[in-house]
């Protein structure tokens, strides 16, 4: 396991408070007296390492959760055209955990059965999916290759799923980074109880932003997902662009990102109102956190710019600490970071290119044979 105290650099906030100390030996009390108190909540101890009893706890919840797919559903299944080759798109619907969750399959035609490796694409946002959107974009992100897998893209629990003016909504309340991986697993099960052509032997995962975490805690939670490629994700819930995030929020001034509006009303105002303790929100960075499971991960590629406003750049440095620490490096394990790149993976210029490269290693493994499912 990680020795956490070595592998990342805390990035806790230095602060003076000899200019705090003055003012409140003058008798203004509207100061706070602690730079790491922040309307009532010890940041220090939110943000405290986690101990290993911490990091197994969530361990075990992990291992003690369902996410087989079940009440398997082909809600629609259409012959479509993409990237100049007939493929079948389905959507369909399956429980998880007792949720009912949608999700998209793209099966190009002609394949044998147990001869596609399944790549999963874990979007951004808090909006959904639009699948029509997606297809659009596929061909330019995998090229050629988009005929040399079965593409399989989850909505979220609670947020919509879009396809050919039909709008397919998965129950359950929102869980950004937690529930989330359970719905995306869930979809990877149902493709494989359904999909002939897909190996599952070979399984990647291809995440945006919010994906990408979501990609990473797949991988750590599921061995069968070899291969990860994210792009400027959350991964280090302890770090301190997060400790910036809920100390503005703590304040009243939540950023627009991802995941927070979820995060402030469940975890960060029920702190401040006192109605939840640290301790009852300090597991939930803890399951958040991917850099904590890393020695999981099996071959990742980051993608991260130096200018993201969205997601700050020190999100993959952490990462990156954490697995050269581990001892990861070339080939499991590649990373880039590009001066002056942002949000976009349009701004992060050859990224597609390194993306196309990496995933191809399962295109280069032997299928399973046919008929192994």
């Amino acid at each position: 396991m990680i020795d956490t105290g070595r592998c990342r650099k805390s990035g806790y906030f230095i602060l003076t408070v000899a200019g705090l100390a003055a003012f409140a030996a003058c008798g203004d009390s509207s100061v706070e007296p602690d730079g790491r108190i922040v309307e009532g909540v010890d940041l220090d101890q939110l943000f405290a390492e986690p101990g290993q009893a911490e990091i197994d706890a969530i361990l075990a919840d992990w291992a003690a959760r369902d996410v087989s797919a079940k009440d398997v559903t082909v809600e629609v299944a259409e012959s479509i055209t993409i990237g100049g080759s007939a493929a079948t798109l389905s959507v369909v619907s399956h429980t998880v955990g007792g949720v009912k969750h949608y999700g998209a399959i793209l099966v190009p035609a002609g394949a044998q059965p147990g001869t596609l490796p399944v790549l999963v694409y874990a979007h951004g946002g808090d909006g959904g999916i639009d699948i029509d959107g997606t297809l659009s974009l596929l061909p330019f992100v995998l090229g050629s290759d988009l005929q040399n897998y079965v593409f399989v893209a989850p909505s979220f629990r609670a947020e919509p799923l879009f396809y050919n003016d039909v709008t397919y909504l998965s129950d359950g309340p929102p869980s950004p980074w937690d529930r989330d991986v359970d719905d995306a697993l869930a979809l990877v099960n149902a493709t494989l109880a359904t999909t002939l052509e897909a190996d599952a032997q070979r399984i990647a995962v291809i995440g945006f932003s919010r994906g990408a975490g979501v990609g990473l805690l797949m991988a750590e939670r599921d061995p069968r997902i070899d291969i990860v490629v994210e792009f400027f994700g959350p991964t280090d819930f302890f770090g301190t662009f997060v400790q910036d995030v809920v100390e503005e929020a703590l304040r009243g001034n939540p950023r627009d990102l991802p995941g927070l509006d979820f995060l402030d009303t469940e975890f960060i105002q029920p702190l401040k109102n006192g109605s939840l303790t640290v301790e009852d929100v300090r597991p939930e960075i803890v399951r958040r956190s991917a850099v904590l499971f890393a020695e999981r991960l099996s071959q990742l590629q980051v993608h991260h710019g130096t200018d993201d406003q969205t997601v700050e750049v020190s999100q993959a440095q952490s990462l990156i600490d954490v697995m050269r620490s581990l001892g990861y490096g070339a080939p499991e394990f590649e990373y880039f970071l590009y001066e002056g790149g942002t949000h976009d993976p349009l701004s992060l210029p050859g990224s597609l290119d390194h993306t196309r490269d990496f995933l191809s290693r399962l295109l280069s493994v032997a299928p399973m044979a046919a008929g192994a499912l």
